[in-house]
């Protein structure tokens, strides 16, 4: 039989869970919240343990004031031990939304000062899209870099901010390895995948792509818009956003809320859309080449 190790400390430092709110703001480490996780994990197997000896009677001939003592010292040693152990994997669950959350809030303080408002971020082509990026042009920041000044333009007309735009393109186009592509090969420049619907009167390109209805994926082919240029495609995705009323709960917002406003206003049918889009403009790869564009 395994025995558990227990640590030198003999009850839950109720302080260390108020860390959890200083986390929130930014100013710990990883190391801090890892703690602070296991912590919170600690604190709440105790209260499992607690709950569990309560539907036991504990007042019998050999029950006292001072074991019912030492059984909450014990459970709160066994809770610590497990917790600082392998421990059940809320406290690895707890790290991980915290750090993305953090993340974000990094990632807002990296935007221009002369974008207005300066705002944070979190229908996909490729699960890559969502966490790393390929090496365009030969530079590291070339699939960002060469969209930039298109997204600055678009994205004042929304009220949020460039990297949105770039992190939804990115997603698309699966960083641009999946633009819709003509019968003839011909590039679309349609980065965002907007479909040629009747009040469309350009070129369209047709694509056998995955919708989803009443939560499941259905192949169909549909028809999408051709622009010469990215500036154009830009362009008509803005006034798209901007001119529907689905969709105005995206505009002036955070990248939290720009996510759940196209959600809401149904620009995709999947039903992570959202999530999909927070993943990748919140990624390594995504900050990375953003830094690079926005140096250049």
């Amino acid at each position: 039989m395994t025995s558990i190790p227990f640590s030198n400390q003999l009850a839950i430092d109720p302080q260390s869970l108020g860390s959890l709110h200083k986390l929130t703001n930014g100013t710990d480490t990883k190391e801090g919240i890892k703690a602070a996780a296991k912590q919170f994990e600690a604190y709440f197997l105790q209260m499992m343990l607690r709950s569990m000896r309560e539907t036991v009677s504990q007042d019998g001939p050999f029950d006292s004031q001072e074991t019912k003592t030492f059984t909450d010292m014990f459970d709160q040693q066994v809770a610590q031990s497990i917790s600082q152990s392998r421990g059940m994997g809320l406290g690895d669950a707890l790290t991980a939304q915290i750090e993305q959350q953090m993340n974000l809030i990094a990632l807002s303080k990296q935007q221009p000062a002369a974008q207005t408002p300066a705002v944070t971020a979190a229908g996909v082509v490729e699960k890559a899209a969502e966490t790393s990026a390929p090496d365009v042009n030969g530079t590291s920041g070339g699939f960002l870099d060469k969209l930039w000044p298109h997204a600055v333009d678009a994205a004042k007309s929304l009220g949020v901010a460039p990297h949105l735009l770039l992190g939804q393109a990115a997603l698309e186009s699966g960083w641009g390895k999946h633009e819709l592509k003509s019968a003839d090969g011909s590039n679309s420049h349609n980065l965002f995948n907007l479909k040629a619907g009747s009040n469309w009167h350009g070129p369209t390109v047709e694509k056998q792509v995955t919708e989803y209805v009443n939560g499941k994926p259905v192949q169909s082919t549909e028809k999408f818009r051709a622009y010469g240029s990215y500036k154009e495609s830009f362009a008509d995705y803005a006034k798209l956003i901007s001119g529907s009323p689905r969709y105005a709960g995206a505009l002036n917002q955070d990248a939290a809320g720009f996510a759940r406003g196209l959600q809401q206003g149904g620009y995709a049918t999947d039903p992570d859309y959202g999530n999909k889009l927070m993943r990748v403009i919140s990624s390594p790869a995504f900050r990375n080449q953003l830094a690079s564009a926005d140096a250049a």
